[in-house]
């Protein structure tokens, strides 16, 4: 191994000229260039030392070979070992194409074939000397609706992380129908086996980058919380992680009818075979465009279509590797054992109906929340618990009855399956309440730059407005670090229950309530 400022005395801060040195790791696939850079630095990190100052990037390290020819729509293959030393100093290419334009976060896409592939951040790029202990890991699963998102964020880039003494893994995966629609003759759940080979490359190859296999927390936002949740749930996928951090974890559990009668209709607009053969005839772009058009919201009754059955596109219950709904799984007592963190913001879905007040606001609002899915008895309890987002208008409202039925209830349903079981480990939840400096409430994706502590990066004014507050992302963010390092998130925070229903608040300040969402109840 090779690094260009190893002798740096900890502690003090490099010569920057040091810091576009090279850095090489040998992965069992091969040798892999890398580069250092600085870490940024606050006045008192997570970790209450001095924190590393320098921290290597390795990005786009193959972990499979190129889903393309005999090779799309099949299992993904472990990477060929490779002769010499491969760059690994830029982001490799995409699953997505273009830019969906469904999130706020900023996602580039990048073109290319090899979209299989792993970005490494590290404060110690080389193995623990004397068989010593590594460093913990946090391996990042993005989010996009499980057709969409980007591994290669600058939101996501690990060096905050890094400088409080954690190695960041951040994964690519299929997306759309190629890595989760319902094929004959093709495996199932192609998106989820490319999880699990990305997490078996961890395991194989994260002590050299100074990473303690045994120690991994997987964690991710929207789709990439429930992915997590997903392989929470899944027997195969135990042996490859400890913790699980889920942000407004969004679960799909698509039913392998309805991933079926989704493949055929595709197959009929694209006038092939629901096959193999028939699907791999049509080219990326346009199995892309008519996937749009198929899953699109249209027609009055299409979001409470979406809520009641759920996402059209994700993982599905195949038998295989998903032998039933991961809430079922979840209550039968997989994944018991591991320590489990969740939350979701409060107003996950609002900013979807910023243009609808004028159209709602003559609409009764007991009449609104009954045609969005309530019972009778439902609706006065819950208009009652949610008064005072209420006098924000119908627009506010509506937006928090989709939050509540898209998030928080599956979440609390969750929390309540793993209490029940006695020889459990802990489950935390919290709420991220405070609101957004553009849109006046905590939208969906406002608390991944806090959990990543990176409100000095791009775009962020557009989604948490001007001066979004540092010391809530010095909260979150060192519970992160907690949990990731220890299993447990620390700071006076303590384990749900069914007596005290404790929830962390991250707002400002950041508090602790007993049965932080009550107001979600009347729909459980």
């Amino acid at each position: 191994m090779s690094h260009t400022p190893s002798q740096i005395p900890s502690g003090i801060a490099p010569d920057a000229s040091a810091l576009t040195g090279f850095v090489e790791v040998d992965t069992l696939a091969g040798r892999v260039r890398g580069r250092w850079r600085p870490t940024v630095r606050s006045a008192g990190d997570a970790t209450g030392g001095a924190g590393a100052e320098q921290s290597a990037a390795f990005l786009g390290i193959p972990f499979a070979e190129a889903p393309v020819g005999e090779l799309r729509f099949a299992a993904p293959v472990p990477k060929v070992p490779w002769e010499g030393v491969r760059d690994a100093l830029e982001f490799a290419p995409t699953a997505q194409r273009g830019d969906p334009g469904v999130t706020l976060i900023p996602e580039p896409s990048v073109p290319g074939e090899s979209t299989l592939n792993v970005n490494v951040f590290t404060p110690s790029p080389e193995r623990p000397a004397d068989g010593g202990a590594g460093l913990p890991v946090l391996v990042w699963i993005h989010g996009g609706g499980y057709f969409a998102g980007s591994p290669a964020s600058p939101w996501y880039d690990g060096r905050n992380f890094n400088r409080d003494g954690v190695v960041t893994v951040t994964i690519s995966y299929r997306l759309g129908f190629d890595g989760f629609g319902w094929i004959d003759g093709a495996p199932s759940n192609r998106g989820i086996r490319d999880w699990l080979l990305a997490l078996e490359w961890v395991q194989q190859n994260i002590a050299v980058f100074g990473g303690d296999p045994s120690r991994v927390t997987i964690a991710g936002q929207s789709a990439g919380g429930g992915a997590v949740l997903t392989l929470l749930g899944m027997e195969a996928a135990q042996h490859l992680f400890h913790r699980v951090y889920a942000i407004s974890g969004a679960t799909a559990d698509v039913t392998a009818e309805r991933a079926e009668a989704l493949a055929r209709k595709l197959a009929g607009e694209l006038a092939v075979e629901p096959s193999l053969a028939g699907f791999r005839s049509v080219d990326e772009e346009r199995l892309l465009e008519v996937q749009k058009a198929a899953t699109a919201l249209t027609g009055p009754d299409a979001m409470n279509d979406m809520l009641d059955l759920g996402l059209p596109l994700g993982p599905m219950i195949d038998g295989e590797l998903l032998h039933r709904s991961t809430f079922d799984s979840l209550t039968a007592g997989v994944g018991s054992g591991k320590p489990l963190v969740l939350g979701a913001t409060d107003d996950e879905f609002s900013m979807a109906l910023m243009d609808a007040p004028k159209i709602l606001r003559f609409v009764p609002k007991s009449m609104l929340v009954k045609k969005s899915g309530l019972s009778k008895a439902q609706v006065r309890p819950y208009l009652a618990a949610n008064r005072e987002v209420s006098k924000h208008g119908n627009a506010r409202l509506l937006g928090r009855l989709i939050t509540d039925r898209m998030f928080k209830v599956p979440m609390l349903r969750v929390v309540a399956a793993r209490t029940r079981i006695a020889d459990g480990a802990g489950t935390w939840l919290y709420r991220f309440a405070w609101p957004s400096g553009s849109f006046g409430f905590a939208e969906h994706c406002l608390d991944v730059p806090f959990f990543f502590d990176c409100l000095d990066g791009p775009a962020m004014v557009p989604l948490a407005g001007p001066n979004p507050p540092q010391a809530l992302a010095d909260d979150l963010h060192a519970g992160a670090v907690a949990f990731v390092a220890t299993g447990d998130p620390g700071d006076g925070w303590p384990r749900w229950s069914d007596a005290s229903r404790s929830t962390r608040v991250y707002d400002t300040p950041t508090t602790v309530a007993n049965d932080g969402y009550a107001s979600v109840r009347p729909l459980l």
